[in-house]
């Protein structure tokens, strides 16, 4: 796994990607999830832990020196959180 981190380019932009796409996928499950599950119907606690995601990827970035990935997934979750924000306010 390494040897293919080694690989990838340390760009914000890869970041930027890798932080939306995540939880995007992950939103898309807790979507069907709640939209399935009657019991469900009002956990939008699965959106948070869907976006929190972000915090473990972003860490594991960091931890192999790709710190311009790590702001991108930062910024990212940003972009993620304030979209679950506007979702319970409106």
């Amino acid at each position: 796994m390494n040897e293919k981190l080694r690989n990838i380019n340390n760009s914000v932009w890869v970041g930027l990607a890798i932080g939306l796409i995540t939880p995007a996928i992950l939103c898309a499950v807790a979507y069907y999830i709640i939209t399935h599950v009657a019991y469900l119907a009002k956990a939008d606690l699965l959106y948070i832990g869907a976006i929190a995601v972000n915090a473990y990827t972003m860490q594991y970035f960091f931890k192999y020196n790709k710190e311009n990935i790590g702001r991108g997934i930062l910024a990212a979750t940003f972009l993620c959180a304030f979209a679950f924000f506007f979702y319970k306010v409106l």
